[in-house]
């Protein structure tokens, strides 16, 4: 039986809460890829900052979410990925795009937060960079000078993160780290929290264990909005 998902509206607050991970009769993406975006982060954002037939270039496209909002859009798209995750996909590093200077008319990116998640056994991967390394940092400044270079001027790019907490090795502000590195290149929109859907924060043992052991789970990611000033 087709689910029926609530209808799109753009977002109106800094807050957003999406109602599901994909919208409309099909999905967006694959619903088997850890650690997918949801396509209504990615639907809100081409709809207040781009029109039909503008570039979209997505560097980390994973399973291929955002290029799959992007044609429902009549945007044209360019996804990337160390690791293709299917055939429209093409492989590129996120730190050398194959795309001309100043070519994009928009930049979406859901970089790894850390090595939570197993992305691939690419040795270049960044998602296999503890986030308590200073050169994952390091790294990721080299893929948002990349996004600087492609990326037109008067035109605005989006990163979509979140912290990281281990219990061995405790907390790392992912997000205030990444947003210093992007107002050194961007002037920064605005910034947005989503609440996160993760069907962990649902399970009865994870939240007993950071109640009981006083920390807490990711509730939220951040989603950064920058301009490219001239």
């Amino acid at each position: 039986m087709t689910i029926r998902k609530p209808s799109l509206n753009i977002q109106a607050t800094t807050l957003w809460d999406y109602p599901s991970q994909h919208y409309g009769r099909g999905v967006q993406g694959s619903p088997h890829y850890i650690g997918a975006t949801p396509s209504y982060v990615i639907w809100n954002l081409l709809k207040r900052y781009t029109r039909e037939n503008d570039l979209v270039v997505d560097p980390m496209v994973g399973s291929g979410t955002t290029i799959d909002v992007s044609n429902d859009l009549k945007r044209r798209v360019q996804g990337f990925d160390i690791a293709p995750f299917r055939n429209d996909i093409q492989k590129a590093d996120a730190r050398k795009l194959p795309l001309q200077n100043e070519e994009a008319d928009f930049v979406f990116i859901d970089p790894p937060y850390s090595d939570h998640i197993d992305y691939s056994d690419e040795k270049g991967c960044i998602g296999r960079i503890k986030a308590e390394d200073s050169k994952y940092f390091e790294e990721m400044e080299k893929v948002i000078a990349e996004i600087d270079r492609i990326l037109k001027p008067k035109r605005f790019m989006a990163l979509y993160i979140c912290d990281s907490f281990k219990k061995k090795s405790g907390f790392v502000p992912i997000g205030f780290k990444i947003f210093e590195i992007l107002c050194r290149h961007f002037a920064p929109k605005d910034i947005l929290a989503v609440t996160r859907h993760n069907k962990t924060l649902k399970m009865g043992n994870y939240r007993k264990t950071a109640i009981e052991e006083n920390f807490f789970l990711r509730g939220f990611n951040y989603l950064f909005i920058m301009k490219k000033v001239p």
